[in-house]
């Protein structure tokens, strides 16, 4: 879990009214829901809206331990006395910051639940174990993440809670857009960031191989920033995103003729 104060606007590279969305939905004090893919710049795109708007940002990468006390907090013992300690969506609530949960699927179930009084109308939070029942301050947001291409049975978000949400889409951008981001985030030549964006499409068409996931954009830039300090493109390519993606050693070799393919001996 991480708090940040307002800074400078992170980079972006819109891919369509994105931002627009979400200026309109926290003027509105409505709640979003951001899905996408993994990589594609979902938590990016949030920190640049939170500069942009000139508001806090607390960020939490949720994961399967995540309890509804982690998030709105607990009694602590210190010194002899017990001590009330916000969590980060508390804090956020009374600071009137913008709330990142990051992959809020893979928490705990009553995490959620938590949410909704502060996902409708009433944005309000109850903390059950002072009695208080908070009330957003004024420029308070509460924004959610997750990949749909990881939902089931087990984690997944129930109507109850997705239907408070304002909802957005990302995917990975277009190709002229992915690569002003690779060349952008990296300093790689365009030369460089044209193989790399080459080589995504190809391995994202693939369809006969079992990836959990593809080639995102943020690997892209990992692979660009090795090859702009000097790594031989191919062998970046392989630390980066092969090796990456797969512990298979048969999908790994089929991965790698692609970028052989695609980027040669670069």
């Amino acid at each position: 879990m991480s708090a940040r104060q307002v800074a400078a606007v992170p980079y972006y590279a819109a891919q369509g009214s994105e931002c627009m969305l979400f200026e309109q939905a926290h003027a509105s004090r409505l709640p979003l829901l951001i899905k996408g893919p993994t990589g594609c710049g979902k938590t990016r795109f949030v920190e640049h809206m939170a500069a942009r708007l000139g508001r806090p940002l607390v960020t939490v990468s949720c994961h399967d331990d995540l309890s509804a006390a982690d998030l709105v907090g607990r009694h602590l013992i210190g010194g002899g006395d017990t001590v009330w300690c916000d969590g980060p969506l508390t804090r956020a609530v009374r600071e009137g910051a913008i709330c990142y949960l990051d992959e809020v699927v893979e928490a705990r179930k009553d995490t959620t639940v938590v949410l909704h009084p502060l996902a409708d109308d009433r944005r309000v939070l109850p903390i059950e174990r002072t009695g208080e029942l908070l009330q957003a301050a004024p420029g308070f947001m509460l924004v959610i993440s997750y990949n749909p291409g990881y939902q089931n049975l087990l984690k997944g978000l129930k109507p109850s809670t997705r239907q408070r949400f304002v909802a957005l889409t990302l995917g990975y951008p277009e190709p002229d857009i992915e690569r002003s981001i690779v060349q952008a985030e990296s300093g790689c030549t365009a030369a460089v960031a044209q193989q790399l964006v080459q080589l995504a499409q190809a391995l994202r068409r693939l369809t006969d191989h079992d990836l959990e996931e593809t080639a995102s954009t943020r690997l892209l830039v990992m692979a660009a920033r090795l090859a702009a300090a000097g790594l031989p493109l191919q062998g970046a390519c392989t630390a980066a995103i092969v090796d990456a993606l797969t512990d298979d050693a048969d999908t790994a070799r089929a991965l790698a003729e692609v970028v052989g393919a695609v980027v040669g001996h670069a």
